[in-house]
């Protein structure tokens, strides 16, 4: 009965207990839902996509190159890889000459003034091959005809200036103090001469001769300075040099290691030089005003001497300065 009384004497306050039981209840729920929808992740759009794996280079592709290369089994044979060597042009034959003293003579060549010097520049000679009108000027490595100039110098087995010239592996001389060959004006039409020919005849003797006396009659001398000269000596001159100046040689003179001008050797009065007014050991200097220590001044005054009308000739004799005037009619 207690029990009863008690309820209803506090039966308000139970229910408002039980009321805010309720409440709090209901406010604990409430708080949770909306906690929960305020923490919820949002949904992405972009697609999701498996982590990348790390990137691992592939090892090297091992092959035999190293071992070929160095060919460690052979030390003779070498790389087994190894680039044939590049083929060469074969170079030209080289003359095959034994002895170039006593190489043949030329059969195709005529030589009329040679001029040799210690400087193989200097060194010129005047060379008529088959085709030629007349004879040319020329120094090492010029061409006569199917030829080459490889040396102008003295043959002292033959006692004769001469000259070297090459033809592919032919080697042969032209001969100053030597009967000279036929040249023909026109063109060859034959290959040269085989090596080892012999010329048509053999040379003369060696040594000088006298002037002959249609030349000697026409060179008048007015003083031992001056002459007058028939030009068809000149000609005849420059036609057979070779035979008119056997004995000399012409050398030219070097000063302090420069030429200074042409000595003249072998004149003797009889000669042609010496019926010119030369005697043995003249020095040369210049005609014309043509500086003959100068090789292409030297050409230049020989081209003009066929139609020269004077010749002031310069030379020097024991030393002393002397001058030669030559009046050509």
């Amino acid at each position: 009965m207690a029990f009863d009384a008690l309820f209803k004497k506090y039966f308000s306050l139970v229910v408002l207990g039980l009321v805010a039981l309720v409440a709090y209840f209901q406010a604990a729920g409430t708080t949770a839902l909306l906690g929960a929808s305020l923490t919820e992740p949002v949904a992405s759009t972009e697609p999701v996509t498996a982590p990348s794996r790390a990137f691992k280079p592939r090892p090297p592709r091992r092959t035999a190159e190293p071992l070929i290369k160095r060919n460690p089994f052979d030390s003779v044979t070498g790389p087994l890889d190894a680039k044939p060597p590049p083929t060469m042009a074969a170079p030209d034959p080289e003359p095959q000459v034994t002895d170039p003293l006593k190489s043949p003579v030329c059969s195709d060549v005529k030589v009329q003034i040679v001029t040799e010097s210690d400087d193989p520049e200097w060194s010129f000679a005047a060379l008529q091959g088959n085709g030629d009108p007349m004879p040319q000027l020329r120094r090492v490595g010029d061409s006569v005809g199917n030829r080459q100039v490889a040396y102008i110098g003295f043959n002292p087995v033959e006692a004769s200036p001469a000259v070297w010239l090459t033809a592919g592996s032919e080697l042969c001389q032209a001969l100053l103090f030597a009967k000279q060959p036929e040249i023909s004006a026109q063109p060859p039409q034959a290959a040269a001469a085989p090596q080892g020919e012999a010329p048509a005849e053999a040379p003369p003797p060696k040594g000088a001769k006298p002037v002959p006396e249609d030349i000697k009659n026409k060179i008048q001398k007015v003083s031992d300075s001056e002459f007058h000269v028939d030009r068809s000596v000149v000609d005849k001159i420059l036609a057979d040099q070779a035979e008119l100046m056997r004995s000399a040689r012409i050398v030219p003179e070097k000063k302090d290691g420069k030429v200074v001008g042409i000595r003249l050797f072998g004149i003797r009065q009889d000669t042609l030089l010496g019926t010119l007014g030369f005697q043995n050991g003249d020095r040369l200097e210049t005609i014309n005003g043509f500086d003959m220590a100068s090789p292409e001044k030297a050409l230049e005054a020989y081209a003009r001497l066929r139609t020269a009308n004077n010749l002031a000739v310069k030379i020097n004799r024991r030393g002393q300065s002397q001058s030669i005037d030559y009046r050509i009619k």
